[in-house]
């Protein structure tokens, strides 16, 4: 099979390139309406497998004369562990939304079975960090999980991004988190160790703060001798410590 030349990535939309000397593009409704093409007698066809929760895309000869040449559909597979972290976020009273540039027929069929409920679909990619804004303006602390080139954007708009592991460089550097494997469970897990590692930044302050302001005042008034206040500074540096070290006990739930 000839090598594809003049290839270009169709922003949300698909790719185009040259094969044979055939101006080829193969990408979304959205591209099919750009070339000011109709599905034609592939309409029923589309509208049954997006019903079914396909990503449909269409093979469209550009030039000299644009025109149809063919539908493909694409079935997604939930990964393992997505429901559970769906439920996981849910229970921290995380609300969910999925942002997607697929048709709304195939996110309606992943979001009912993820049961989430905020639903957009056939974004593109600047409309997904337009998205975030939206629920930044509306108050919200909000973290989006990405591991494409298109979530690049969205990813760096968040307050947290958190990339999946295996996803594109893009994804990676746009991100503040990255995971080091895609399985979604680890998206809580994260935000959970995160929170941890916050509450103990305070415990850590409180103990210092109190070591000091309890000792420092007698040292002054010489109720503590050296000594004894050199213990004091040196059990304050223990306590922060080992009370850090605790995290290294945390474990993620199943």
């Amino acid at each position: 099979m000839p090598d594809v030349e003049k290839s270009q990535a169709l922003s949300g939309r698909g790719i185009a390139g040259s094969l044979d000397g055939r101006q080829l593009a193969l990408g979304n409704r959205r591209m099919l309406e750009e070339f000011g093409l109709q599905p034609g007698e592939l309409l029923d066809t589309a509208q049954r497998w997006e019903a079914e929760g396909r990503t449909l895309s269409w093979l469209v000869e550009s030039a000299p004369q644009p025109r149809v040449l063919g539908l493909f559909a694409f079935g997604d597979s939930l990964k393992d562990g997505a429901a559970a972290a769906i439920a996981a976020l849910d229970a921290r009273h995380i609300r969910s939304h999925l942002i997607t540039g697929d048709n709304r027929g195939s996110a309606r069929v992943v979001a009912e079975a993820l049961r989430i409920d905020d639903v957009h679909a056939e974004v593109l990619p600047a409309d997904k960090a337009a998205t975030v804004a939206t629920l930044k303006q509306g108050g919200a602390v909000v973290a989006m999980v990405g591991d494409g080139i298109n979530d690049a954007p969205a990813l760096a708009a968040a307050d947290v991004g958190i990339a999946m592991g295996g996803g594109t460089d893009v994804a990676m550097h746009a991100a503040g988190i990255t995971l080091m494997r895609g399985d979604p469970r680890l998206v809580p897990a994260a935000l959970e160790i995160s929170r941890r590692t916050y509450r103990k930044i305070q415990q850590n302050l409180f103990w210092a703060f109190i070591y000091n302001l309890v000792g420092i005042p007698l040292a002054a008034l010489g109720f503590l001798s050296p000594v004894v206040a050199g213990a004091a500074m040196a059990l304050s540096s223990v306590s922060v410590v080992s009370n850090a070290l605790l995290l290294k006990t945390w474990k993620p739930q199943d």
